[in-house]
């Protein structure tokens, strides 16, 4: 099997996507899969379309460079990762053009079952689609080293955010941040914000950490004892992944994807209910950290999904190529100047778990 992710991988803290990048290249590697990064080699079995923006520095190649390559090699297979959404960061745009470039796709991958419930109903028109969660790396992502609270001294809460977004739940933070200048939550909780911050934000009573990735930032999270994401309109995010494989429950805003990523491994609570389900936290502590273990939501496990999703494909390829809408080969692309509704194409879904 020879696949293109299109990605640029970057090194360093560089947010959930370039992650997933990595993980999935190792993982494909690993199974003998020849894994590029550009649309050069002539007989590529699959691409793997991850961003269309072409814009961003992330971006390999956009879905024009993926439909010249399907002009000159039609038999190749196209699979569209959709992990981003307007409504994370109150942006116009995004989907729109993630519906624009799905048209070039066989198979659609969203990453929660509540973003692909989202873009079905604007009229995504994939012809087939599934949901793979992402997953944190259990190399670096564990465990051991984790001291859970034993019911003394301050509970430490910890989260981590590679954007700076108010979205990511600043007011949550901040407002936590306030608890902590008054008693009895200055006793009773510790809090830690690792990553960037919206310009001008400071903390006045939590421990601020600049941005941290790999090891350094596992370890990080181990020194604390619960997770704390807020996070509003979260399409699948990596960073509850990563607190709760080092053993942290999950303190998490019922929002976005939060919920079926989270739930059975914490608490959830609404803006209005904070300190109650803090305090709610703080008594089912002990309970909840003996599930951490069975938290399912691991990078194995999701580069599994798609390793057996793109052979899944491979096998059926026939079938793939026959359910190709004859309508994609108009002139898809002159959305990007006028968008009309896209029309809506019957999807199927199909199962990877």
């Amino acid at each position: 099997m020879k696949v293109s992710i299109g990605m640029r991988l970057k090194r360093g803290p560089w947010g959930g996507g370039n992650q997933f990048g990595r993980a999935l290249a190792a993982f494909l590697q690993e199974q003998g899969v020849e894994v590029h990064f550009d649309l050069t080699p002539p007989d590529l079995d699959l691409i793997l379309l991850t961003e269309p923006r072409r814009h961003l520095s992330i971006c390999a190649y956009d879905p024009p460079a993926i439909w010249r390559y399907l002009a000159a090699h039609p038999r190749t297979l196209v699979v569209h990762r959709v992990n981003e959404c307007d409504e994370r960061k109150d942006t116009r745009g995004v989907n729109r053009c993630l519906r624009l470039a799905n048209w070039v796709a066989d198979h659609t991958v969203f990453v929660s079952a509540w973003l692909r419930d989202l873009f079905l109903k604007q009229g995504m028109a994939s012809p087939s689609h599934s949901v793979i969660r992402n997953g944190s790396d259990p190399a670096i992502f564990h465990p051991r080293g984790y001291r859970p609270w034993q019911g003394e001294g301050p509970l430490r809460l910890v989260t981590h955010h590679w954007s700076n977004h108010w979205n990511k739940g600043f007011d949550i933070y901040q407002r936590l941040d306030q608890l902590l200048g008054r008693e009895p939550f200055r006793s009773r909780y510790r809090f830690t914000y690792i990553g960037n911050l919206p310009e001008g934000f400071r903390f006045q009573n939590a421990e601020y950490v600049p941005p941290l990735s790999g090891h350094e930032l596992a370890q990080a999270l181990r020194r604390h004892h619960v997770y704390l994401t807020a996070s509003r309109n979260e399409p699948g995010s990596h960073h509850q992944n990563e607190g709760a494989a080092c053993g942290l429950p999950l303190l998490y805003l019922e929002s976005g994807s939060l919920p079926e990523y989270c739930q059975g491994f914490g608490v959830p609570f609404t803006p209005e209910d904070f300190e109650d389900r803090l305090e709610e936290m703080r008594r089912r502590y002990p309970e909840l950290v003996t599930r951490m273990p069975r938290y399912p939501h691991q990078a194995p496990r999701m580069c599994r999904q798609y390793h057996r999703l793109f052979r899944h494909l491979l096998e059926h390829r026939e079938d793939v190529l026959a359910a190709r809408p004859g309508r994609r080969r108009l002139r898809w692309w002159l959305g990007r100047v006028h968008l009309a509704p896209l029309p809506r194409i019957p999807s199927r879904s199909l199962e990877t778990d």
